[in-house]
């Protein structure tokens, strides 16, 4: 129980990183991480862990970025 609700404030979390950086609405930041999720076949839980990084460091693994930036730029 206490791993779930983890994970959803963690894709919260990330859900506002992308609503603040991409300009998008929540709804469709969770498709946008849900879709680099399938994607990238990286777990949604540590897509969002991933994201949240970003919004602190700046840095994101290069797979992750490279399709969030596609997807942001509406190129998919």
């Amino acid at each position: 129980m206490e791993r779930a609700v983890y994970s959803h404030a963690v894709i919260d979390q990330a859900i506002g990183v992308v609503v603040a950086v991409g300009r998008l609405t929540p709804a469709d930041a969770w498709d946008l991480l849900r879709e680099t999720s399938m994607c990238t076949n990286t777990k949604l839980r540590h897509v969002a862990e991933l994201v949240v990084t970003l919004g602190v460091t700046g840095n994101l693994v290069a797979d992750i970025r490279e399709d969030l930036a596609r997807r942001l730029s509406g190129s998919d």
